[in-house]
């Protein structure tokens, strides 16, 4: 794929292809100003003005191109998507605006993940130029935070088990300064004993471990960030179906969107203390898988019986939300792929959202909205604590009714921060079963620029 920071470039005036941006209400009158061989070409695209359609037009020995949006003065995140991936390769030029927003989905409409393909030939890249030159930097990041999730999440397990999440971590460190501790072994089972549980069964290649990242000034105010990063999930010994377990290679899309999240911060010098952690294990089957019935300890001390091995993100969360908390941080925000429920109750296109604090969840709906990633907010609902209720230890794991599945999940990991502490719980899909304009089909990011504006409104000079 080209270098992402060659295809937005300052306009100094260099030659460049025109693009005519029109909406269906404009349409006819925009056609009226084009010859008749012109509009025959329209005519022959079928081209409206419909938002997302693009059209070509021969203009003597070179074209101009015509892109429909739905409001030519507002332009949206993705509503220049379609023709970053329809116009020819070449350098373009928007006619009588700049493209704000927009830059974001040309940007990640160029997002191809083809590591494991054979060479072949694609279509060169499509280069637009704007005069908001002083923009660029933070428009190219969060372009390149969405795609690091998109990488990361699509890669197979095998490749991105907790070592390479561990290596994420080292290149973070490295680029920013950052101190890393990695806890394994004993002492993991020690100070991290669900942790351990869960990712005991694995090869030895694929051993579990906490990744604990710290970067900032210690008198800034304390953020943590806690990503799930179960790099493969079988169910353990309450299995999953094989349909069941055929993307699981993205259950540790929340240690993506964490790792994501923590390089903007870092890369924008939010002031706050910044502790950015991730289990990582993958939940195996073997001789020592941890089993139904269990009764693990946790780094909390609260007792937790197993009623269903395949709810094992939430174990490992417990743990390291637990040492987030005694950072004593100002807000944690946690991501993770934890429930089905949630994208039976919201679809593919929407992040659910907990959280403590109205106020912090009616500012991550609004940078959401501002975005175009607005996440939708879940009851943490105190008269369902019940059904986490256990007959021999302090908490089950998994209720045992089929209700409410995504807010007791939520419900779980809250008994695991710290009272006072404002947290947000993201359970994100990490995955898009279908791909729209700028949104490729396979893992992507939902959340993380809602969390991310959220953060440098809150933190930010």
């Amino acid at each position: 794929m080209t270098d992402i920071n060659d295809l937005i470039q300052p306009d100094r005036g260099q030659d460049a292809i025109a693009i005519h941006l029109i909406n269906k209400a404009g349409f006819e009158d925009f056609a009226k100003g084009l010859s008749a061989g012109q509009q025959a070409s329209l005519k022959a695209q079928k081209f409206e003005g419909v938002a997302g359609s693009v059209g070509i037009v021969p203009d003597g020995d070179s074209f101009f191109a015509v892109g429909g949006v739905a409001n030519t003065d507002t332009l949206t995140n993705y509503c220049l998507a379609s023709l970053a991936t329809k116009l020819p390769e070449g350098t373009y030029r928007l006619v009588d605006t700049q493209p704000g927003a927009a830059v974001f989905g040309w940007l990640t409409a160029h997002y191809c993940f083809s590591r494991y393909k054979t060479e072949e030939k694609v279509v060169g890249p499509r280069i637009l130029l704007t005069e908001q030159v002083g923009r660029l930097p933070g428009y190219i990041a969060e372009a390149q935070a969405e795609m690091l999730v998109r990488d990361l999440v699509n890669t197979p397990a095998e490749d991105m088990g907790p070592a390479a999440l561990e290596d994420e971590f080292k290149k973070l460190a490295k680029e920013h300064g950052a101190d890393l501790k990695v806890t394994r072994g004993d002492e993991l089972e020690q100070g991290y004993p669900m942790v351990h549980a869960v990712g005991r069964a694995a090869a030895r290649k694929h051993d579990p471990r906490i990744l604990h990242l710290e970067w900032g000034s210690k008198d800034a105010p304390v953020l943590a960030i806690v990503g799930k990063g179960v790099c493969f999930d079988s169910g353990g010994l309450d299995i999953k179906p094989a349909a069941g377990m055929r993307l699981m290679k993205k259950d540790m899309g929340g240690a993506a969107h964490a790792i994501a999240l923590a390089g903007l911060v870092m890369g924008a010098g939010l002031n706050v203390r910044l502790h950015l952690i991730a289990p990582a294990v993958e939940n195996a089957i073997s001789g020592p898988a941890f089993r139904p019935g269990d009764v693990l300890s946790s780094r909390k001390g609260l007792t937790v019986e197993i009623h269903n091995t395949d709810a094992e993100g939430r174990l490992i969360l417990g743990d390291a939300l637990t040492r987030a908390s005694e950072e004593k941080p100002e807000l944690i925000i946690d991501f993770a792929t934890l429930t089905g429920a949630a994208r039976v109750a919201l679809g593919p296109d929407y992040a659910a959202m907990m959280a403590r604090s109205d106020e912090t969840s009616d500012a991550l709906i609004e940078a959401g909205r501002a975005s175009g990633d607005e996440p939708w907010r879940l009851p943490l609902p105190e008269s369902y604590r019940e059904y986490l209720n256990s007959d021999v230890a302090d908490i089950v794991n998994a209720q045992s009714n089929p209700y409410a599945g995504a807010s007791v999940a939520g419900l779980f990991l809250d008994r695991f921060v710290e009272e006072g502490i404002d947290w947000v719980h993201f359970d994100t899909f990490a995955w898009r079963p279908f791909p729209k304009p700028g949104r490729s089909k396979g893992g992507t990011a939902y959340g993380l620029r809602a969390s991310w504006h959220m953060l440098r409104n809150r933190f930010g000079s």
